[in-house]
């Protein structure tokens, strides 16, 4: 008999919620001017349960919010901000058009900081009978000033910490010490210690130097914004024999939008009548404006020259190059360089660091028998003002976005800090043959018709298999056939293989065409087929051969002329110490040693599949530590993909590349790489030169505190200082120039 079962215990099951909703959400934030304030909106709303991501854009005072609404509305997201003294409303893409106050109230405010304090130090100078003994004299008993002075004071200090005091007020509750707690800290002690005109100097300081950066980061935003003034507000759109003006955001697709002479383009489109000269150097980067007629591609915010031009639209207002140009340089300003995020790991150990600095030496020298506690408390106070890491936090940030948008404006979209300092570090660069180093529009030169094929057979198989391929050298083919009247068979099955060629039923029957490689794959030997073409055939351009499986149909000789820029472009790459430079091609051996020995290419390898390409960049990577491939941004993704950096050269469609590379070059072709070297290496040194400039001010300063020679506004004075310098610095970026 078996003892009966226990009874069965409660199964607790917790259902499994069902995916939360998300809702992402943008947020302009006022008052947010640097990156100390990210760190406080991050810590403050990352504690919030709903919120699942938080991205920061401190040049357009932007945050991204994706949260579950059902747990946190958005007016908790919002009133989360303002508990940090800062202020969230929703984001708007046009521009928010500020009223007088919120445009001047900083000045406002700094202004009548500073004239409070010059009446209350004239005042003071009256009483003390010298101006000068008035400011630098630090011994003022409290009770011996006139109350009209500590009144001025106490006003400049209020003034100059509008903006401070909510946000000290926050950091206070959160023990979260930042700049902000610190100034005021620093206010209220010189304030209890009587050294008023000290206290309202320092406020006035505070106010100034945050006045100059907010104007500072005003000019790295707007460089990027500027991108976006460029397209029109509104089009004339032609509608049967009139035209009418309409916003460009509600310009729909396929409609014809005149442009008169001086007028710039309102939406990417292509020429459906008329001719004139385009300049596009803000999109694209070129210097010379280009010919525009009917079947031409144009981009919104270029500059129509002289003559009139009717534009069918082939992207709606919100998906033109130019927005997308700037959408990307937004989100390349949120990937972070790894030099800012190693400034950023420091700073978390240098401040706290300061912190116990400052109160050892609040603390030590009293109990030793050396000083009074208010004169170690005066000195701490300025070792914390000094201490503060906004200027080493703020000098990478506004540099790479300084770099980005120069490099941008000038045709180098770059899509990120980190692949600009990767750019930086060019050493190996790889280059594919088709398109880069050549023009990448070839031309058929001639055609040799094997097995008794008659040309007008021939290139019936050849326009029918090619007219289902995008590759240039099909292209090349097409065309050929064009002009020779060759009507195209019928086509089926089609079939590509990237790198060999491509095969297919036409008008009924198997036919093929592609590399000598592809040819040996279908069983016939190449040195069958080679030793039939002339000598000169043999040692000139690429090879396309066809036929069907029982034999060799055709070759063709196809050239594609080398970029007049190239061998210029590759000298100067050497010249700034980049070496190895190999070519990574599929093409024929002969063809690729022929360009490789016209360039004075180091390395050619030739007839390479896309897997070999992605293995020889790896073998390259290896052997050097960094690779750069520049490809054209389609055929190559397996070997971009592995190098370290990769470049794509745009030509006159950016769809595929703008997607592909890390920096796509707009236009200018090989030219801009000697460019984004130099710009990169430049960044790099401002970059660094930024770092040493906060840390060696700091460090003097520092001194200058625990020796007791420097003050309170002294303190203020060379952090903002500083910080200042460090900004305009990283803003000399701006005016990067391609020559």
């Amino acid at each position: 008999m078996h003892p009966a079962p226990p009874p069965a215990l409660p199964i607790l099951v917790r259902a499994l919620p069902a995916t939360a909703p998300r809702t992402v959400a943008d947020y302009r934030i006022h008052g947010m001017d640097c990156a100390e304030e990210v760190s406080v909106l991050r810590r403050q709303l990352a504690a919030k349960k709903g919120i699942y991501d938080l991205r920061f854009d401190v040049f357009q005072a932007k945050m991204t919010v994706e949260f579950d609404p059902q747990r946190i509305p958005a007016q908790g997201i919002e009133q989360a901000v303002a508990e940090t003294g800062m202020r969230a409303e929703k984001w708007q893409d046009a521009e928010v058009q500020k009223g007088w106050w919120e445009r001047y109230q900083r000045v406002v405010l700094a202004g009548g900081s500073g004239l409070m304090l010059a009446a209350a130090m004239v005042w003071q100078g009256v009483v003390h009978g010298s101006l000068i003994e008035a400011i630098l004299h630090h011994d003022h008993a409290g009770e011996s000033m006139p109350a009209a002075v500590i009144a001025l004071c106490a006003g400049a200090m209020v003034l100059g910490g509008v903006f401070v005091l909510p946000k000290a007020w926050y950091a206070l509750r959160r023990m979260q010490p930042d700049m902000n707690l610190l100034v005021t800290i620093s206010m209220l002690g010189a304030a209890y210690l009587g050294e008023w005109l000290e206290g309202a100097s320092l406020a006035f300081l505070f106010a100034t130097a945050a006045l100059l950066e907010s104007y500072s980061l005003a000019r790295a935003r707007n460089a990027v914004i500027g991108l976006m003034k460029l397209a029109p507000g509104e089009a004339a759109v032609v509608h049967h024999d009139h035209e009418h003006r309409m916003a460009v955001g509600q310009v729909p697709l396929g409609a014809v939008v005149r442009v008169r002479p001086g007028e710039r383009i309102p939406c990417d489109g292509e020429v459906a009548a008329g001719g004139s000269d385009v300049n596009q150097a803000m999109i694209t980067g070129e210097s010379v404006p280009v010919w525009k007629e009917p079947g031409d591609e144009v981009y919104a915010g270029t500059m129509n020259g002289d003559g009139l031009l009717d534009v069918r639209t082939t992207r709606m207002a919100g998906d033109t190059t130019l927005s997308r140009i700037v959408r990307m340089v937004e989100r390349a300003q949120q990937r972070r360089a790894p030099s800012e995020q190693f400034v950023e790991r420091f700073s978390r150990i240098y401040t706290p660091l300061m912190l116990l600095v400052a109160m050892l030496v609040f603390v030590v020298p009293p109990l030793l028998g050396y000083g009074t506690w208010p004169q170690w408390f005066y000195h701490s106070m300025v070792i914390l003002l000094i201490s503060c890491p906004c200027a080493l936090v703020i000098s990478t940030p506004v540099t790479v976005v300084a770099a980005l948008a120069s490099a941008a404006r000038n045709g180098v979209l770059v899509k990120g800090g980190a692949f600009l300092e990767e750019a930086a570090r060019m050493r190996t660069v790889a280059f594919d043959k088709t398109g880069v180093l050549t023009q990448g529009e070839p031309s058929v030169e001639h055609m040799v018709c094997l097995n008794g094929r008659s040309e007008g057979e021939v290139l019936e198989k050849l326009a029918a298999l090619e007219s289902a391929s995008t590759h240039p050298l099909a292209n090349a083919v097409r065309r050929y056939a064009r002009e020779r009247g060759a009507a195209a068979g019928q086509v089926s099955g089609f079939q590509n293989f990237l790198g060999r060629g491509a095969e297919a039923e036409v008008d009924g029957g198997y036919f093929w065409a592609g590399s000598i490689r592809m040819m040996e794959e279908q069983g016939f030997a190449a040195a069958q087929v080679l030793e039939r073409l002339p000598e000169g055939d043999r040692q000139g351009g690429s090879l396309v051969v066809c036929g069907t499986r029982e034999q060799v149909w055709a070759a063709l000789v196809i050239e594609d002329p080398v970029r007049e820029e190239a061998g210029r472009s590759l000298e100067r790459l050497r010249r700034q110490g980049v070496g190895p430079v190999v070519m990574l091609t599929g093409d024929n051996r002969l063809t690729a040693e022929r360009v490789g020995a016209q360039l004075g290419v180091s390395e050619v390898h030739a007839e390479l599949m896309p897997s070999d390409k992605a293995a020889a960049v790896e073998r390259l990577r290896g052997e050097s530590g960094h690779v750069t491939m520049v490809g054209d941004g389609v055929n190559d993704a397996e070997a971009m993909a592995a190098a370290n950096l990769s470049v794509a050269l745009g030509g006159g469609g950016f769809d595929a590349v703008l997607e592909t590379a890390d920096v796509v070059f707009l236009s200018g072709g090989l030219t801009r790489l000697p460019f984004l070297l130099r710009h990169a290496r430049r960044t790099a040194a401002v970059i660094r030169q930024n770092v040493v400039l906060a840390l060696a001010l700091k460090g003097a300063f520092l001194v200058l505190a625990v020796l007791g020679w420097a003050t309170l506004w002294m303190a203020v004075a060379a952090d903002m200082g500083a910080t200042l310098l460090v900004t305009f610095n990283g803003l000399r970026l701006l005016h990067a120039r391609t020559d």
